[in-house]
């Protein structure tokens, strides 16, 4: 069965990774549910809500709300909220109901700006999809709706596009400002809208997650900014120890450009890798592969010998059932475990 979980804990869904994409830009952000959406968010998968301040609300749909589809209350939620506290924008982020009664978000984003008289972004989250898919229709409409005026370069100016707690393991820009030099904007971490504004200063982009590469090919073609993919931010005892084993059969399991930069890392042919999330042919090699469910890991050990994995240990019970008795190294990903680096 498809993306069943036996052994691991569900992943963080599409939502969670839009609401982290602006969690820090300064707007509202209106999670569109009854209560157990924005809990689960603000709760488990946005580790800078117990740190750092973000006008994140919960809708509060009742059964008749929604089931009615009630717009005219939630845009008087929405206008009140931003009564009290302002804002730069407004986010609404969909979640499983209003993806199910099938909520007009288009309607909804023009509601709310004839209402508040901000831009106003509405995201169809189904919270079927992985937070991936979320921060990658955020990251898009972020630039989208923003990034409009083209500005004068700024000599040395690098944008990093992707790199969200979510992805990265980290939930303080500083911590992720360290792995980098120079001039170095990091889009949504320790930034502000304006630097999102003025996105077409930057004379080059780094794209460090498959969900910020539509962004980035948007600002290509917008403003002639070329882009590159790199992961910069692995721990280095973990490149360290992985490349004791340089030469073995291994196994990488991790967000795609994060486990190809371990697997460029560590060097040679014999490294394989997966991951659970989003999957680009372009940047893939013979063998690597996506993990639907358990199901998928558990097959590729069954057919292939690895002398060693590097994953999350939240996946080290589904990899012991198998009969696995190689080596393992533990690389956290906040997406599986919710576990961080710092």
């Amino acid at each position: 069965m498809k993306k069943f979980l036996k052994y691991m804990s569900p992943f963080a869904p599409d939502q969670s990774g839009a609401c982290g994409v602006f969690y820090e830009l300064g707007g509202l952000i209106i999670i569109c549910d009854a209560g157990g959406c924005a809990g689960n968010i603000c709760g488990f998968d946005e580790p800078r809500w117990f740190d750092k301040k973000s006008a994140v609300f919960s809708a509060g749909l009742r059964d008749m709300d929604a089931i009615m589809g009630r717009d005219d209350k939630l845009i008087e939620k929405l206008a009140l909220s931003f009564e009290q506290l302002g804002g730069k924008f407004a986010l609404i982020v969909s979640t499983p109901v209003p993806a199910i009664i099938a909520t007009d978000l288009r309607s909804l984003e023009r509601m709310g700006e004839k209402k508040i008289n901000v831009p106003c972004i509405a995201l169809d989250c189904t919270g079927t999809g992985y937070y991936d898919k979320g921060e990658e229709k955020a990251w898009f409409r972020l630039f989208e709706t923003f990034a409009k005026e083209s500005f004068e370069k700024a000599p040395g100016k690098v944008g990093i596009i992707g790199a969200t707690p979510i992805e990265t393991g980290y939930k303080d820009a500083e911590k992720l400002s360290a792995y980098l030099s120079g001039n170095t904007v990091i889009y949504s971490m320790g930034t502000t809208l304006e630097d999102v504004i003025k996105a077409s200063e930057c004379e080059n982009n780094i794209v460090v997650s498959l969900a910020g590469l539509k962004a980035a090919k948007y600002l290509n073609d917008k403003f002639g900014i070329p882009y590159e993919i790199a992961y910069p931010f692995i721990p280095e005892n973990i490149i360290d120890d992985a490349k004791k084993y340089a030469g073995k059969n291994i196994l990488i399991i991790h967000s795609q450009f994060a486990a190809n930069e371990l697997r460029k890392a560590i060097g040679g042919d014999n490294i394989k890798c997966a991951t659970w999330f989003m999957l680009d042919k372009e940047y893939t090699l013979d063998g690597d592969i996506q993990l639907s469910g358990e199901d998928d890991l558990t097959e590729l050990l069954e057919k292939e010998s690895f002398d060693l994995i590097i994953a999350d240990s939240d996946a080290l019970p589904l990899i012991k059932s198998t009969g696995y008795e190689g080596e393992f190294i533990d690389y956290p990903e906040f997406a599986v475990s919710g576990r961080l680096f710092g």
